[in-house]
């Protein structure tokens, strides 16, 4: 079975992680359409929405941006800034005015080393969400690219 919907932090973090992790959380407003970033650029933050939705999207080129999958409340935005090179693999942008929790990745990449419990919960949190993220992204260039009937295998 797939799951719907990537895991939310609050789910995947025991309680005294998830609160020292927010202790690094800085609110922040985002308008629509506002580009969170890019492929290939600097992956140095990350968000858990708060509220509105934001869609990831992958280059294609000679195409407009495909939109793999639509993120809402308590969802990650973001994986690349956890593992090197801290790259972007897709792109993102607020669909509708965003608040989220952002956080600066070196702040907590250097949580994570210091504490390796704490980074074992969140390096398996984010690897769980890639892994649907990997998925999503399968599912939905199938949907636009793969010829008619082709769909996920039995």
């Amino acid at each position: 079975m797939i799951a719907t919907t990537t895991p939310r932090m609050t789910h995947a973090l025991p309680a005294e992680h998830y609160e020292r992790l927010m202790r690094l959380a800085r609110h922040v407003n985002l308008a629509q359409d506002a580009r969170l970033f890019d492929e290939g650029g600097r992956a140095d933050r990350f968000w858990i929405i708060r509220s509105g939705t934001v869609a990831l999207d992958l280059h294609v080129p000679g195409r407009r941006p495909a939109v793999i999958e639509t993120l809402g409340f308590g969802e990650l935005v973001g994986w690349s800034w956890l593992f090197p090179p801290h790259v972007w693999q897709l792109g993102a942008e607020a669909v509708t005015p965003v608040r989220a929790h952002e956080f600066d990745a070196a702040a907590v990449r250097s949580l994570c080393a210091a504490d390796a419990e704490l980074g074992r919960s969140v390096t398996l949190w984010v690897g769980r969400v890639l892994a649907h993220r990997l998925l999503a992204a399968r599912t939905r260039l199938l949907d636009l690219y793969a010829p008619h009937g082709s769909g996920l295998p039995r």
